[in-house]
C-alpha cells in the first residue's frame, strides 16, 4: 500500500480552558484514504510553590490521542487533560487501519509547541496557532471559566448542598511552625497567600487571587468544628462578624471532589470595595449574604446568625490579612487526617456531579 504524506501546516484556534480546534495539510490521495488520526499532546504544568495549602513542583503529562478520521478541523475536547495557563506541544500523525487490524501510519508532524499568557478573559475567546513544518513557539489564549459557566457549577452545587446548619466561628489549621512564623516575622498577622491550584482546572482564582483559607463547618451532632483536621493540629478560631458580615460580599468560585463521595464547595469573602472585591466583582458570581445555599449571614432578633451548608465542605477564601489578636490560637483533641487533605487536590474529571463541559 502507498505511504502516506506527513502531515503539515498544523492550526490550532478556538481555544477555550478544556478544548481546542485542530487543521492539517494532507495530500489529496490520502483525504479518502485515512481512518484514524493520532495526535500526542504534551503538558508542562508551571506549579510555583506558596503557602495557600501546600508546596507542588513542576511535572510533563503526556497524552496520546486517537480519534477516527471527520473532515478538518476538528474539535478536541477534554477537561480531564486540558488545563489553563499551561503550556502545550501538538504534533499529529495520520493512520489506515488494515484488513489485520494493523495501521500503515505517517510520518510524525513536526511538534508545534505553545505557550500559554495568562490572561483575564471570557471562556470562549479565540486563539490561532499555526506551524509551517518548523517548530514554533508562539503564545495563544486559554481562557479560565467565565461567570456563565460558574454559574452552572454554582447549580450543580446548590442540588447537594443539603439543609444549613448554625455556626459561630471560622477555624484555620495549620503546624505549630507556621503559626510561630506569623508570630515572629509577620507582626502577629497572617497574611493572604496566592491561591493554589485545586479544585476544578478552569476556577479562575488558581494562581491569581491571594487570600486566608478557613473552615466553617461544623458537626451535626455538637454544632461545633470538627476535633480532626487534614492540615495540621494547631487551630486558629476566629469568631464569624469578625470576617462575614454586611460589609463583606460574598462569591461561589468553585465545586469539587477528589474520588471520593465528598464534595467541596469554594467560596470567597472579600470586604466591600476591597482589591479581592474587585477582583472577584469581575470573574466569580456574586452570593446574597443572607439568601443561598452555601453560607449566610442573617439579622434575627437583633442579631448576626450564620450558617452554612450539612452536606458540602465549604473552603473559604479571605482575601485580607487577618491579626491573631483577633481570635484564639489552641490544639486540637484529634488527628491529623492527611487523606482528607485537598491539597493540590486535583478535580475528577469523570464525576457526573460537579463536571460541566464548556467547549460545546
Amino acid at each position: 500500500m502507498e505511504l502516506l504524506s506527513t502531515p503539515k501546516n498544523i492550526e490550532i484556534n478556538n481555544i477555550t480552558c478544556d478544548s481546542f480546534r485542530i487543521s492539517w495539510a494532507m495530500e489529496k490521495g490520502d483525504l479518502e484514504r485515512v481512518t484514524h488520526y493520532f495526535i500526542d499532546l504534551n503538558k508542562k504544568e508551571n506549579k510555583n510553590s506558596n503557602k495557600f495549602k501546600h508546596r507542588h513542583s513542576a511535572q510533563d503529562v503526556p497524552t496520546k490521542l486517537v480519534a477516527k478520521a471527520v473532515p478538518l478541523p476538528m474539535t478536541v475536547r477534554g477537561h480531564w487533560f486540558l488545563s489553563p495557563r499551561t503550556e502545550y506541544s501538538v504534533a499529529v500523525q495520520t493512520a489506515v487501519k488494515q484488513s489485520d487490524g494493523e495501521y500503515l501510519v505517517s510520518g510524525w508532524s513536526e511538534t508545534l509547541m505553545s505557550g500559554r499568557q495568562e490572561v483575564r478573559g471570557a471562556a470562549g475567546r479565540d486563539g490561532l496557532l499555526q506551524g509551517d513544518g518548523d517548530a514554533l513557539m508562539s503564545p495563544y489564549l486559554s481562557p479560565d471559566y467565565a461567570k456563565e459557566h460558574l454559574a452552572q457549577l454554582q447549580e450543580k452545587a446548590e442540588l447537594i448542598a443539603g439543609r444549613m446548619l448554625r455556626f459561630s466561628v471560622f477555624y484555620r489549621n495549620q503546624h505549630k511552625e507556621y503559626f510561630q512564623h506569623v508570630r515572629m516575622h509577620c507582626g502577629n498577622v497572617m497574611k493572604p497567600s496566592l491561591k493554589d491550584n485545586s479544585g476544578s482546572h478552569g476556577s479562575p482564582t488558581s494562581g491569581m487571587l491571594h487570600g486566608i483559607f478557613f473552615s466553617c463547618n461544623t458537626e451535626f451532632n455538637t454544632g461545633q468544628p470538627p476535633q480532626d483536621s487534614p492540615y495540621g493540629r494547631y487551630r486558629f478560631q476566629i469568631p464569624a462578624q469578625r470576617l462575614f458580615n454586611p460589609n463583606t460580599n460574598l462569591y461561589f468560585a468553585d465545586f469539587y471532589c477528589m474520588y471520593t463521595a465528598y464534595h467541596y464547595v469554594v467560596l470567597v469573602l472579600a470586604p466591600k470595595g476591597s482589591s479581592g472585591d474587585l477582583f472577584c466583582r469581575e470573574r466569580l458570581p456574586q452570593l446574597d449574604i443572607s439568601s443561598n445555599k452555601f453560607l449566610t449571614c442573617c439579622v434575627e432578633e437583633g442579631e448576626l446568625v450564620y450558617r452554612h451548608a450539612q452536606d458540602s465542605i465549604l473552603e473559604v477564601i479571605y482575601t485580607e490579612p487577618v491579626d491573631l489578636s483577633l481570635g484564639v490560637l489552641g490544639e486540637i483533641s484529634g488527628h491529623q487526617l492527611m487523606s482528607l487533605s485537598t491539597a493540590n487536590a486535583k478535580k475528577d474529571p469523570s464525576c457526573k456531579t460537579c463536571n460541566i463541559s464548556v467547549g460545546r
